[in-house]
C-alpha cells in the first residue's frame, strides 16, 4: 500500500500537533511542511516530525507539494483563503484539501468559488492553548477532541470515511456536520459565550470605583466565567466578522433572555427565578467534560496552607522538584464558591492527580474542582 502522504501549510500550534500526532500514529506517513517561520520548519526536521520542509511555495515547488493525499491549511483565516487560491492549480485530482478554521461556512464558499468543493472537506479540530507556536505544538492536544468535519455533498462519501478514519487515528473524535449547521453551533457554544464574557469584564471595568474595589475583590465565579475574555483579541475580532449573522442571532436572543430575567427580578417573582436559576443547574450538569473544546477547561487544586512565611514558596517548589509544571499559582483572597487559600493551575490533566497525591502525603489538604 502506497505510505500516507499530508501536506501541511501552516505549522503552528494547531498544524503542529495535527503533524506530531499524524508522525506518532502513521511513523511511515511522508509529511511535508510549508511554514514562513523558518525556526519552526527547522525545528520539525530536526525532530523527525516533516519529512521534506518549504519556506516558501513557488511554481516550481507547489506541485510536489500539493501531490500527497491530504493537504491541511492551517494558517490564519484571512491567510488560508488566499492559500487556497494559490494552491488550486498545483491541487491532484486525487488530493483532499482541508482545513482548521473555527468557522466553517466562508471558506465552503470560496472553496464552491473556485470549483474544489469536490475536494475540500473544512475541519475544525477544538482545542486550543494560550501557548502558540509550533515549539508548543504536542500530540496530545488532539487526544479525545471533537474534530468537526464540513464535507459538502461533492465530496465521495468513502472520502469523507477515509478522513474520519485518519482523524479517529490521531486520537481524536471526528464529528460530520453541515457547515453552517456548524456555524450556528460554535456561535452559542464558543463564539457567543466570548462576547459575554468580555462585555461582563468592560461592566465591571467601567462600573468600578477609583480605587478599584471590585477589580480587588474580583474572584470565584466571576473570574471563571470570564477566563475567556483573555482569548486573544485579534482571533476573535476576526470570528466575530466571519461569523457575524450566527452571532449576531444569539446575541439578539440572550438580550431578551436577560430583559426576561431583569423582569423577573423587578417584580420578585419567586417562582420564576427559581427555575431560572435551578434550569441552568440542571442542563449545566449534564454536559460532558472534556479535556479540549472551544472554552478550554481548567486544571487547577485548591490548597490549605498556613499563613505563614514561605508556604507558598514551599509547595511551588515541592512540585517543581518533582517535574510539575504550574501554570500560574496564587492566593485565593474571595473563597465564596471555592475551598482552599492557595489556587494552583496546571497546563496538562494528568498534573493535577501527581500533584495532589504529593501535597497529601505531604500533610496538605487539598480540595479537587468539581
Amino acid at each position: 500500500m502506497k505510505p500516507l502522504t499530508c501536506s501541511f501549510f501552516g505549522l503552528g500550534l494547531i498544524g503542529g500537533s495535527i503533524a506530531r500526532a499524524l508522525r506518532e500514529a502513521r511513523p511511515d506517513a511522508r509529511i511535508l511542511a510549508c511554514d514562513i517561520q523558518e525556526s519552526a520548519l527547522a525545528q520539525a526536521r530536526a525532530e523527525g516530525v516533516a519529512d521534506e520542509i518549504f519556506p516558501r511555495l513557488n511554481d516550481s515547488n507547489a506541485s510536489a507539494f500539493c501531490s500527497g493525499d491530504y493537504i491541511f491549511l492551517c494558517a490564519p483565516v484571512s491567510y488560508n483563503n488566499e492559500n487556497l487560491r494559490f494552491l488550486k492549480k498545483y491541487l491532484q485530482p486525487g488530493s483532499i484539501l482541508t482545513d482548521v478554521g473555527s468557522v466553517k461556512t466562508p471558506i465552503h464558499e470560496l472553496a464552491e468559488r473556485e470549483g474544489l468543493l469536490g475536494q475540500f472537506i473544512g475541519g475544525h479540530p477544538m482545542v486550543g492553548s494560550e501557548r502558540v507556536g509550533f515549539a508548543n505544538s504536542r500530540a496530545s492536544l488532539l487526544e479525545n477532541a471533537y474534530y468537526i468535519l464540513t464535507p459538502s455533498e461533492r465530496v465521495p462519501e468513502e472520502r469523507v470515511g477515509e478522513f474520519s478514519e485518519l482523524i479517529r487515528s490521531l486520537g481524536a473524535i471526528p464529528l460530520v456536520f453541515d457547515c453552517r449547521q456548524h456555524d450556528y453551533i460554535t456561535a452559542a457554544v464558543s463564539h457567543l459565550p466570548h462576547v459575554v464574557a468580555s462585555s461582563l469584564v468592560n461592566l465591571v471595568r467601567d462600573s468600578d470605583s477609583a480605587d478599584g474595589l471590585m477589580k480587588m475583590i474580583a474572584a470565584g465565579g466571576f473570574k471563571d466565567i470570564t477566563r475567556i475574555a483573555s482569548s486573544s483579541t485579534v482571533m476573535w475580532q476576526q470570528i466575530c466578522l466571519t461569523n457575524s449573522v450566527n452571532i449576531s442571532d444569539l446575541l439578539g436572543q440572550y438580550i431578551e433572555s436577560l430583559q426576561k430575567v431583569k423582569a423577573e427580578i423587578d417584580a420578585g417573582d419567586e417562582k420564576e427565578l427559581y427555575s431560572f436559576f435551578d434550569g441552568a443547574r440542571r442542563y449545566r450538569d449534564s454536559f460532558i467534560e472534556a479535556p479540549s473544546g472551544p472554552i478550554k477547561k481548567v486544571y487547577t487544586i485548591n490548597v490549605e496552607i498556613p499563613d505563614e512565611a514561605g508556604s507558598l514558596a514551599s509547595v511551588a517548589t515541592l512540585l517543581a522538584l518533582n517535574g510539575i509544571s504550574i501554570k500560574n499559582i496564587g492566593i485565593t483572597h474571595n473563597r465564596e464558591v471555592e475551598e482552599g487559600v492557595l489556587r494552583i493551575e496546571f497546563y496538562e490533566p494528568e498534573a493535577i492527580e501527581k500533584a495532589a497525591s504529593l501535597l497529601t502525603a505531604r500533610g496538605y489538604v487539598v480540595f479537587l474542582k468539581k
